[in-house]
């Protein structure tokens, strides 16, 4: 007898532990973290890219030669119109100093054609004016026919030589012209035996030195305008949806990851990466000296944008929602001290794995549970406090 009473003690025991077990895991209340709300949250989005420029150069001289002379290096900025570099130059003075001489040779003819028209048209007023004198003798008998026809051929003779010295001018004009322009053309390639700096411009890199000799058109010099740099970012066309001119961005370069620099979206391409499936965004630091932004292109780069601010938003982490299809998802709530679960819309999802409940919430917009636990079931007593997430 006294063993059957001991054994129902432990029995009863035993099952009081476990329905106490039950209670605690089954129908106590249970403690769980809900969202809340949150203000003047920035949704955000994710790139990488590098620092580029907008404006960018590879210049060289339009001959060829050897240089003599370099004027500029890397890192430094120089206005525009500097001579970066000069190419021997000797054989093309020489014949820009020939062509100098055929000019002052052209000028002198010219001027001696001029001369030499003036003195037909003198010797025409001359001869008309004798011709007419003869014409207006000749009838009183006081000057002969011969004289007379004489005078007239004099006349003719001298139109014909005014018409030869107007055509020696016009000759001469266009042989002053000519050799203007045969000098105009080598001191065009005169001045091709320097390279000038087309822009105010920051020499990114020198290929050539003193001594060396350039073909036609190769690179010396690659440069860029200094106030073009900005960072190419790659955003997933998933979430670049708003993306526009102007929003803020926030930069961090591989170099200095811990200095922020605020900058602006200033160009969207208007063609996706149909390989990577990214949009390339352009951003520019508005407010930095060109001397010190972005000092090294082709630096990597991480990119934060700011499409919108969400005045007002209940987030909820990832993690809180099942069968999330990108649109919508099933979360927990606390309805009226129990456990429920709501199918809600889901909207901007925030860089630490948040994303934004936009419709299907009950009146009580803060009782969402932020951290599930596999033990829950609907219906369920439960006690709700405020997340910090």
């Amino acid at each position: 007898m006294s063993r059957r009473i001991a054994l129902s003690a432990v029995l009863i025991l035993v099952a009081m532990a476990m329905a106490g077990i039950v209670y605690v895991r089954k129908l106590s209340p249970v403690p769980v973290d809900v969202a809340r709300v949150e203000r003047d949250v920035e949704i955000r989005v994710f790139g990488l890219g590098s620092v580029e420029a907008q404006v960018l150069s590879r210049i060289g001289f339009q001959v060829a030669g050897r240089i003599v002379k370099l004027s500029a290096d890397q890192g430094e900025i120089v206005p525009a119109g500097t001579v970066l570099a000069t190419l021997e130059d000797s054989s093309q003075r020489a014949r820009v100093a020939k062509a100098e001489v055929a000019t002052l040779q052209a000028q002198a003819a010219l001027a001696k054609a001029q001369a030499l028209l003036q003195r037909s048209e003198a010797n025409l007023q001359q001869r008309v004016l004798v011709n007419q004198r003869r014409q207006s003798l000749v009838d009183r008998g006081s000057v002969s026919r011969e004289q007379a026809d004489e005078a007239q051929t004099n006349e003719t003779l001298a139109q014909a030589d005014l018409a030869v010295a107007k055509a020696d001018v016009r000759v001469a004009e266009a042989a002053r012209d000519d050799v203007a322009a045969a000098l105009k053309i080598e001191q065009v390639l005169l001045d091709q035996h320097r390279l000038i700096a087309p822009y105010r411009a920051r020499i990114l890199s020198r290929l050539k030195e003193a001594g060396a000799v350039a073909g036609v058109g190769e690179v010396v010099f690659t440069i860029i305008e200094p106030n073009s740099v900005w960072v190419r970012a790659f955003i997933d066309e998933a979430v670049s949806g708003g993306l526009a001119i102007g929003q803020k961005a926030l930069v961090r370069l591989r170099s200095e990851m811990n200095t922020v620099v605020e900058a602006q979206i200033v160009r969207i391409d208007q063609e996706n990466d149909r390989v990577t499936e990214e949009r390339r965004v352009y951003v520019r630091c508005l407010t930095c000296e060109p001397e010190h932004q972005g000092r090294y292109l082709g630096e990597q780069a991480e990119i934060e944008i700011v499409k919108r601010v969400v005045p007002v938003g209940l987030f909820v982490p990832l993690r809180a929602v099942s069968g999330f299809d990108g649109r919508t998802g099933t979360i927990w709530t606390v309805e009226d001290g129990k456990l429920n679960k709501r199918l809600v819309a889901l909207g901007d999802r925030l860089l630490d794995g948040r994303v934004l409940i936009v419709d299907g919430l009950p009146a009580d917009a803060r009782a969402v549970v932020s951290v599930p636990d596999d033990g829950f079931k609907v219906g369920r007593k439960a006690v709700a406090s405020e997340s910090r997430r």
